[in-house]
């Protein structure tokens, strides 16, 4: 069993100025149209990035922080609450199961605040091409108190960048289906809740994970250390877990591990 004693901050997270660029594409993050060497982690947010590289800070809750090679930047589960540095990303992603998901008066600078639910019950779709970082939402239905299910209501992120294809599993409430799966493609990177209830259980999201079988899991949404241990006790049997000090982690195609690993980093705001 995996047993760590970690620091928790429950936070929410931000961003820098933006670039254009052409996107790499990914080769296997492929949206079916019909069906809906060791990582670098130890650079801080907002330092230069290599080519081909993104890096993702882990602010806190459900909120992490991509950063692209030229300049751009995304905030998932944002809140509006950004730290105490003024950053404006270029894009934010949000989930109304919760407040600690969303909000209702984004900054009003950030240019591309996509919400992963629609207001007339209908499913989001996004599918927004910045050059260098493509993101589309593929939706699920989230629950409601007194067992009514709000269709649509959450969505899964995915950003394809510098040929990853990463995914952002946001509040999600039931195992995707086949159709979902296949929308999703294969994620090299995945966020994913933890919590074992709020979201899915802890015995269903590790189905989940097992059969995303991304090469990097970073977990999200843990309210404490025996949550997030239980998670990983359920994946050190086809996951390498990987314990880290630091917020941050730079990655690239090419330095993807060569096993499943599932990397916990410790959230800090973006200062």
């Amino acid at each position: 069993m995996v047993r760590i004693c970690l620091p928790m901050l429950v936070i929410l997270a931000a961003a820098l100025p933006a670039a254009s660029q052409t996107r790499t594409p990914s080769h296997h993050c492929i949206a079916i149209a019909d069906t809906a060497p060791e990582l670098v982690w130890h650079a801080g947010w907002g330092d230069p990035l290599p080519s081909e590289t993104v890096r993702l800070s882990y602010i806190g809750h459900s909120t992490y922080f991509l950063e692209t090679h030229g300049g751009l930047s995304v905030a998932t589960d944002y809140t509006g609450m950004l730290g105490p540095a003024d950053i404006v990303p270029d894009v934010v992603t949000m989930n109304h199961a919760h407040s600690s998901h969303w909000t209702s008066h984004p900054d009003p600078r950030i240019p591309n605040v996509l919400q992963g639910w629609d207001y007339t019950g209908e499913p989001a779709g996004h599918h927004l091409d910045l050059g260098e970082i493509l993101v589309r939402n593929v939706p699920t239905d989230i629950r409601r108190p007194g067992g009514a299910v709000e269709p649509a209501g959450n969505s899964i992120f995915v950003f394809e960048v510098a040929g990853l294809c990463i995914g952002h599993l946001g509040h999600l409430h039931h195992e995707p289906t086949p159709r979902q799966y296949a929308a999703l493609g294969r994620l090299d990177l995945v966020m994913v809740p933890v919590d074992g209830g709020m979201t899915l259980d802890l015995a269903a999201m590790t189905r989940v994970v097992k059969r995303l079988r991304s090469s990097v899991v970073l977990p999200m949404h843990w309210f404490g250390a025996g949550t997030l241990s239980a998670f990983l006790s359920g994946m050190e049997d086809e996951f390498v877990i990987d314990l880290r000090e630091g917020a941050s982690l730079e990655v690239s195609l090419a330095s993807l591990p060569a096993r499943p690993t599932v990397i916990v980093l410790m959230p800090r705001l973006l200062e």
